[in-house]
């Protein structure tokens, strides 16, 4: 094996997983070249389950002298300028990016598009160099992870990356109070700075405290949980994705970011959206996401059909 092909994706969980097909489809195309994915360390244990070589790296911080001089480098990051910059530092001999007007020899390349859904648009920039990439080409193996694993329970993920994309933590607690007296387990996941919440999520829903995995697992854990739930509730972040790879039906709600750039593919999945945007990054509960009712995401988990285990948690 000779040569390197660097795929840049030094993002978060959501992100690595949409950009899968297009890292995937580099490997295809490139059998004898060491195909690698610069991002997070804390990523590794779903890149492991992807199949995949990840090298780490921070967001828009130089690359490592390792990965300079690559024969190709895979700018998935964005659209640029800051991005390109630092795929340009690392010396590549080729540069596959989309076009910006302020890093001079991008002209030719591919125009970014806006509204145009993350997986496609990462496919589409593989394909502009004639390398074809399968954007259904989600799924993660299934982890075999030691941990508090609870299989066919419920699980509600109540965080999100900014408080705009958070829905309230009472309608959360009525849904996973529906879902306790349909007699199915729930159990409520998220990082260690979500641990309050999850608790307020238990204690409004009448949950023990055992339910409460938020803070408890690791990634490789929590993606173990996800693989074996019989459904997921959660806000637009990255647990969706997760649910999407595995193949788990799921209830995923939207706002102010529409379904249409970030959603799941095709399947078990049902999607809520008020068919409002607004900030992502916004201070408070998207007005959009907050028209969503608690009747809303009960009546699409009735859709998923039976599932769970028929005992209470």
């Amino acid at each position: 094996m000779s040569g390197l092909v660097v795929a840049l994706r030094a993002l978060g969980l959501g992100d690595f997983l949409t950009a899968l097909p297009a890292v995937r489809a580099l490997v295809r195309a490139h059998p004898q070249q060491r195909v690698v994915v610069a991002a997070p360390r804390s990523l590794a244990p779903l890149a492991r389950l992807a199949d995949v070589e990840l090298v780490p790296a921070g967001e828009l911080q130089p690359l490592p002298a390792a990965l300079h001089g690559a024969d190709l480098l895979v700018n998935l990051h964005g659209r640029g300028p800051q991005s390109h910059r630092v795929a340009l530092a690392a010396r590549p001999r080729r540069l596959l990016a989309f076009a910006h007007p302020d890093v001079p020899g991008s002209e030719a390349m591919p125009a970014w598009r806006e509204g145009e859904h993350e997986i496609d648009r990462w496919c589409r920039l593989l394909l502009a160099a004639g390398i074809a990439a399968d954007p259904a080409d989600l799924r993660l193996r299934k982890p075999a992870v030691p941990g508090p694993l609870i299989r066919g329970a419920t699980v509600i993920h109540p965080g999100a990356a900014s408080a705009a994309r958070r829905w309230p933590a009472e309608r959360f607690a009525e849904v996973a109070r529906h879902e306790r007296a349909c007699g199915r387990a729930v159990v409520v996941t998220g990082g260690p700075d979500e641990r309050t919440l999850a608790r307020e999520v238990a204690r409004r829903a009448g949950l023990p405290e055992r339910a409460v995995l938020a803070g408890r697992t690791t990634l490789g854990q929590l993606a173990a949980i996800v693989s074996a739930a019989a459904r997921v509730v959660c806000g637009d972040t990255g647990v969706a994705h997760l649910a999407s790879a595995f193949g788990r039906p799921s209830v995923v709600l939207f706002g102010p970011t529409p379904p249409q750039t970030w959603g799941p593919p095709p399947g078990p999945h049902r999607v809520l959206w008020a068919g409002r945007a607004g900030d992502p990054h916004g201070e408070r509960p998207d007005p959009g996401l907050l028209e969503i009712a608690v009747a809303d995401v009960v009546r699409a988990l009735a859709a998923l059909g039976a599932g769970g285990v028929p005992r209470v948690f």
